[in-house]
């Protein structure tokens, strides 16, 4: 359940149809967010944006962090590890890294994409393999498609029951990962009440696509779209991630403080 939350918090700002000329987000950017289960603390995710040179191009160099800690690491240990290599102009990737350690389950892998062919290489470390797989236009990685649509996010006329959509590479195949538009809610935060809007994801079951009933999203509703909260209903009980501290923003963060009492 921790991988679930991590991947999701990578994706639940991924939302808008119309590009716009003006970007969510810019180097030096960086999330905090905390997991708890119940009311127990679980463990800490963490989004970055760096800059880094690659083939001689500077690009945004994305990373996210996954950890359990106290006694959650006692039972089941985490220590997750993404990062994406993304395109300045186009949003697109160009690679990425997954290491992961998920209660001994194990990943180590890097892809290279060729946009321009709609191809990927990945290389399998713990495996000793390569393999390349082909992709639809415009496809992203796990880490950059939260980058990539945070700059299309035009989403303000949006109307409840609509969706968006995106083309996503994730464990060797492509999966179209939909997010369901439910309403907006003001909800209260540790750093005060803000607006947001609400989002389920829709799973691909088939051609089919069907929403998953305990995962409910919120988005902060301005220019930044900042995760502010992920809940997944479980048989027992539930698991949060609750965005714990922030720094970098491009745009303002609004907070209602007149609606704090």
């Amino acid at each position: 359940m921790m991988k679930k939350i991590i991947l999701l918090l990578i994706c639940i700002s991924a939302i808008g149809f119309k590009p716009q000329k003006k970007s969510a987000f810019d180097v030096g950017e960086r999330f905090i967010f905390r997991i708890s289960y119940q009311f127990l603390s679980a463990g800490y995710a963490t989004l970055e944006v760096k800059e880094a040179t690659l083939n001689n191009r500077n690009v945004f160099h994305v990373i996210g962090k996954g950890y359990t800690t106290g006694v959650s690491r006692f039972f089941f240990k985490v220590n997750d590890n993404y990062e994406s290599y993304i395109d300045k102009e186009t949003g697109n990737p160009y690679q990425f890294v997954r290491k992961i350690d998920e209660g001994g389950y194990t990943k180590n892998q890097e892809g290279f994409f060729n946009q321009t062919e709609n191809k990927i290489l990945v290389k399998d470390y713990k495996h000793n393999t390569e393999n390349t797989f082909a992709i639809p236009k415009n496809t992203q990685d796990i880490l950059s498609s939260f980058y990539y649509l945070r700059t299309y996010p035009n989403i303000d006329k949006m109307k409840t029951g609509e969706f968006v959509a995106i083309d996503m590479f994730f464990d060797d195949k492509t999966t179209k990962f939909r997010l369901k538009f439910i309403g907006r809610e003001d909800i209260r935060t540790k750093f005060g009440v803000v607006s947001t809007m609400i989002f389920k994801p829709l799973v691909q079951t088939g051609r089919v696509f069907k929403e998953e009933e305990s995962l409910t999203i919120w988005v902060s509703d301005d220019e930044n779209k900042l995760p502010i909260r992920v809940k997944a209903s479980l048989l027992v009980g539930s698991i949060k991630a609750d965005l714990d501290s922030y720094k970098g923003l491009k745009h303002p963060f609004k907070i209602n403080k007149s609606k704090q009492k």
